[in-house]
């Protein structure tokens, strides 16, 4: 029997009238421009006068109340976690040639870790007419979301008697999320300018800034967890990313042969938001579905012999069933038709983690110009994309082939005019390239050397006290005297990256009881890449590798004479080009990103702080590739004091690190900072960085 109908009488008395509001407190909405949330919230005016960009009200000359001159919308892809903009320019990425325009598609991403906010959850199945979706304009980035509020007189009560086949609804209590300290870190994306090439930089050095220290922690506990999978949680969770709007072409912020060593890395930066597929597509209806980018990570039957062309299979596992044209391929087969641009992202081997290790390089924009259907090896049905790289951006892969060719046989480099500098004292040659112009030749007349040479007196000669471990100092070991210099843990992962910048690194010396194989021996055993010094355009010479480099790997010892530096005169410190000084552009080691979310205090509040270092090292004379280092406003190194074979912490050695992931081919910089004192004659600087303070030195 169906249930008896209820009378009109009792079903008026049903109805709740939500939020009424007198008609005249209605604000007029406008339409908001591509990618911004229509949204006015109640305190600000209900009038909005839309402008040019950074210019004030031509006609009245001044602003409506409540809005600021020279403010501009701040971009979708940039909003924080509390969805505030920040009143600053927007600058575009530097591009060598412009690439096809993106076209953002206002699409939640797919990746969205659950994260509970404690709102109730919407019902499976048939509606209650207690139920009213409506859309969430708090949702970040400008995303809408669907949102079920519940009725005030339905939530939470009980009559004591059940319907048939309905359970009793309780109380909805708001699940308690974890809590993070507050720092500097939660408004990663707010306290940097608006340049989307540095929010990227920022968000990306952040994660692996984290990946880092977990992996630091769990070595020490003897835990194995896939800390990049703990340490991405944690970035989405406090909405620590940037473009997260599904576009089809170009992203803000985001280069041609930029590297990731993680799928997660993708996903915060908006490249690709699938952490396991491949195809990247829009959400919606079957015939509007579009694919937005896709990984060819090797797992199917992909042909990837031609840098400017690739066949790719199709989404779905073809050893049990055929494949069909749903979700990614059906979203493939909408961008052949539609031929719209495709980001493509192509995996190479690690060789620095064998035999798995995967590193994923952006190659650019790709478009679909033929499927087709074959019997794969398994006998059943695949689908076959062919997808041509669109004309006139950078080189991406090919120049990562490149590259990995010379390394095999650095014979195979063109453009050499001394096969190796060093004379043999590096572990792997340094080379000489010159593709500029027809001079030939060293790049100066120097000695090249490996170690420093103390001048001026300074004779910092004794040793430290070792530690007594065996072989290798181990995670986790209190008893090593070494570590307990450096906050209780080895400096380096054992993959040889660099954990956390210090004002001070102690690695092992000659008195102590373990061997050379240490990790927390790493820099004492040499340069370990393929290094090229090169000759640039307007800056003299440089360095670069031809190997991929990841961020917190040791690049290489600023070697030559150390002299005090209060006896420097200066007109010779003028006349050295090569001349190192150490000083400090971040005083507060913002390369250790987020402490606080793992319930750690920063270096502000371990009151740790550069140390004033009273020498230089002149490369002038004698010294090694880092001579050719450049600087940079915008660098991607940055230097690091190491003491291990004596007690002289004010005459240590300087290393460099790499303060990013850095793609094969990429001049090396660092930042050479700004002398003290109205007699110092600074130079001018070329770097062309849009953070560029004009000189340096």
């Amino acid at each position: 029997m169906g249930r008896p109908r209820k009378s009109a009488q009792a079903a008026q008395e049903n109805i709740t009238v939500l939020d009424v509001k007198p008609i005249r407190t209605l604000a007029p909405m406008f339409p908001a421009p591509q990618g911004f949330n229509t949204y006015t919230p109640p305190n600000n005016p209900s009038f909005v006068c839309v402008t040019p960009y950074n210019l004030p009200n031509p006609e009245s000359g001044s602003n409506p109340p409540g809005f600021t001159g020279g403010q501009m919308p701040l971009p979708e892809f940039f909003m924080g976690a509390s969805g505030a903009p920040t009143p600053k320019a927007l600058k575009g990425p530097k591009l060598k040639k412009p690439v096809l325009n993106p076209t953002p598609v206002q699409m939640k991403s797919p990746y969205v870790p659950p994260v509970s906010t404690g709102e109730v959850k919407k019902r499976r199945g048939r509606k209650r007419k207690s139920e009213l979706i409506t859309p969430d304009t708090t949702g970040t980035a400008g995303t809408s979301t669907g949102t079920v509020s519940a009725s005030p007189a339905k939530v939470g009560t009980s009559t004591g008697k059940r319907g048939r086949g309905r359970p009793r609804k309780l109380e909805q209590t708001p699940k308690k999320q974890k809590e993070y300290v507050a720092g500097d870190i939660t408004v990663v994306p707010l306290s940097i300018s608006l340049n989307p090439r540095e929010a990227v930089e920022e968000v990306l050095m952040t994660f692996d800034a984290l990946r880092r220290r977990i992996l630091q922690l769990d070595e020490a506990n003897q835990v194995k967890n896939a800390q990049h999978l703990k340490a991405g949680s944690i970035m989405m969770s406090n909405d620590l990313r940037v473009n997260r709007s599904k576009t089809i072409g170009h992203i803000p912020g985001i280069e041609v042969g930029d590297m990731y060593f993680f799928r997660i890395e993708m996903c915060l930066v908006g490249v690709n938001t699938q952490t396991v597929a491949g195809i990247d597509y829009t959400k919606g209806e079957d015939e509007d579905r579009l694919a937005v980018s896709i990984v060819s990570s090797g797992m199917y039957e992909n042909a990837e012999d031609d840098v400017d062309t690739l066949v790719y299979s199709g989404q779905g596992m073809s050893t049990k069933n055929d494949q069909k044209l749903v979700k990614g391929n059906l979203a493939l087969e909408n961008s052949l038709k539609r031929g719209n641009e495709v980001r493509v992202v192509r995996s190479v081997k690690d060789h620095a983690n064998p035999p798995n290790g995967k590193i994923y390089v952006y190659d650019g924009l790709y478009k679909i110009r033929h499927s087709w259907t074959e019997k794969a090896g398994s006998g059943f049905k695949v689908f076959k994309y062919k997808l041509f790289r669109e004309p006139g951006q950078p080189d991406g892969i090919s120049l990562w082939k490149k590259a990995e060719k010379w390394c095999i046989d650095p014979s195979s480099r063109g453009d050499v005019v001394v096969a190796d500098i060093s004379a043999g004292k590096e572990f792997r040659p340094v080379c000489v390239v010159n593709e500029v112009d027809e001079v030939k030749g060293q790049p100066g007349h120097f000695t090249y050397t490996t170690t420093l040479t103390y001048k001026d007196g300074i004779n910092p000669s004794k040793q430290t006290e070792g530690c007594v471990c065996t072989t290798v100092c181990l995670p986790g070991d209190t008893n090593c005297s070494c570590a307990s210099k450096n906050g209780g843990h080895p400096p380096y992962s054992a993959q040889g990256v660099l954990v956390s910048r210090r004002s001070m690194l102690y690695e092992c010396g000659r008195s102590c009881g373990c061997g050379i194989s240490c990790r927390s021996r790493l820099t004492q055993k040499g340069v370990q890449l393929h290094f090229e010094v090169f000759k640039t355009a307007d800056r003299g010479w440089g360095l670069r590798c031809w190997e991929p480099i990841r961020s917190g790997t040791f690049i290489c010892e600023f070697t030559g004479e150390v002299m005090d530096s209060s006896g420097l005169a200066s007109n010779e410190e003028q006349d050295d080009e090569y001349l190192f000084r150490p000083v400090y552009t971040d005083q507060s080691f913002k390369w250790n990103r987020g402490p606080q979310l793992l319930g750690e205090p920063s270096s502000d509040d371990l009151g740790e702080a550069a140390k004033k270092l009273n020498f230089v090292v002149s490369a002038k004379n004698m010294g090694n590739m880092s001579r050719f280092i450049n600087h940079s406003c915008s660098p991607n190194l940055f230097w690091q004091p190491v003491v291990h074979d004596h007690t002289d912490e004010g005459h240590p050695h300087i290393v460099f690190f790499a303060m990013k992931h850095i793609p094969p081919m990429t001049e090396l910089t660092y930042d050479y900072g700004l002398s003290e004192g109205e007699s110092a004659k600074r130079k001018t600087c070329l770097c062309g960085s849009h953070k560029c303070r004009g000189t340096f030195g």
